[in-house]
């Protein structure tokens, strides 16, 4: 899968004077170009392989007034990376219910149409609560990087929730880019995401 952000942290595991490659698309950091200067590493373009392509991959997006304008930006994003986009709504900036389009954004995950959910409010906030309550639905607010690489290494979010009038929209396109680059890690996590599923099951049949 083509590299979409190159952080700091993804520079560790190489040595002083070596090579990195990403894609034309792909964001770097300041963080990741100062310590590429410092260390001498060579941060190469190159066009992806065949094969290296996130085309097929849907990835559904909605928002409210709120946050219909970040959609309408981080939308553009994702066309650029690659990926195929299901907008669930609202189209402009009168005023709407969130919770309406969480569920959407989380049904169509949940339901297997879409392979990620991407939801923008102001806040982020009451979202993440509605998105939550679509059975199979683990979002997560993120406000930065750390946050989006851990929801998705820790906890293996499948939605994504974003507060519009909390964070700039580059940062808000970093998130995006480092959530949906960052797999599951999976190991001693997993037993901890068996026992979400728990709770849900529980709670399903209560």
């Amino acid at each position: 899968m083509p590299r979409h952000v190159l952080t700091a942290r993804d520079l560790e595991a190489i040595p002083k004077g070596g090579e990195i490659t990403i894609t034309p698309e792909s964001l770097v950091t300041p963080l990741a170009r100062d310590e590429a200067e410092a260390r001498g590493i060579t941060i190469r373009v190159v066009e992806p392989a065949s094969g290296e392509s996130n085309r097929g991959r849907i990835v559904a997006i909605g928002a409210d007034h709120g946050g219909y304008e970040l959609k309408e930006q981080l939308e553009g994003y994702l066309r650029d990376w690659g990926y195929v986009t299901r907008d669930l709504g609202t189209d402009s900036t009168a005023a709407v219910d969130y919770p309406d389009f969480a569920e959407a954004v989380a049904n169509a995950v949940a339901r297997s149409e879409a392979w990620r959910g991407i939801m923008i409010d102001s806040a982020g906030i009451g979202s993440a609560i509605a998105a939550n309550k679509v059975p199979g639905v683990r979002a997560a607010l993120c406000y930065d990087r750390a946050s989006a690489r851990n929801s998705r290494e820790h906890n293996d979010a499948n939605v994504l929730t974003l507060g519009a009038r909390m964070i700039p929209a580059e940062t808000a396109r970093e998130i995006v880019a480092v959530w949906l680059d960052t797999p599951y890690a999976g190991g001693r996590h997993q037993k901890r995401i068996d026992k979400i599923i728990a709770i849900e099951e529980r709670h399903r049949k209560a």
